[in-house]
């Protein structure tokens, strides 16, 4: 059996985001099972995490799981994402990213001729993190 293609693309999208100074988001299930991230930053079971240099320490982008220390509301917090639980990764700057299919742990979302990943109702250049959801942009 093939190992799952999700962290590997994961990993590639955040090395792009980087490459072009932009920010990388990770949009989150919390529903699911190993996630730990502070329940009082989550809004209908999904929470945006900023995973830029500047905003984590000790970033680890694995096979199974990501995770990295982040500061929410002054304190200091250890953040685990499984990989499956991973809804998209984008750049906060213009939405450019990719997608997953939440029923499916290893195949990207459809994305129509490469047209980027924007948070619903959002201007790319106003990307409000506080309301994740995302769509395809023609």
């Amino acid at each position: 059996m093939l190992t799952s293609r999700r962290p590997y693309l994961v990993r590639a999208i955040y090395e792009w985001i980087a490459d072009n100074d932009l920010t990388p988001y990770l949009l989150v299930d919390t529903a699911m099972d190993g996630v730990f991230v502070p329940r009082h930053a989550v809004q209908n079971d999904r929470i945006v995490l900023n995973i830029s240099v500047q905003a984590v320490d000790q970033l680890q982008l694995g096979n199974q799981e990501i995770t990295f220390d982040a500061r929410f509301a002054g304190r200091v917090e250890n953040i685990h994402v499984p990989i499956k639980a991973i809804l998209a990764i984008y750049a906060r700057e213009n939405g450019v990213g990719l997608a997953f299919n939440p029923d499916n742990d290893d195949v990207p979302a459809e994305t129509e001729g490469g047209n980027p990943v924007v948070p619903v109702g959002a201007d790319p250049s106003r990307i409000d993190p506080v309301k994740p959801g995302l769509r395809l942009v023609k």
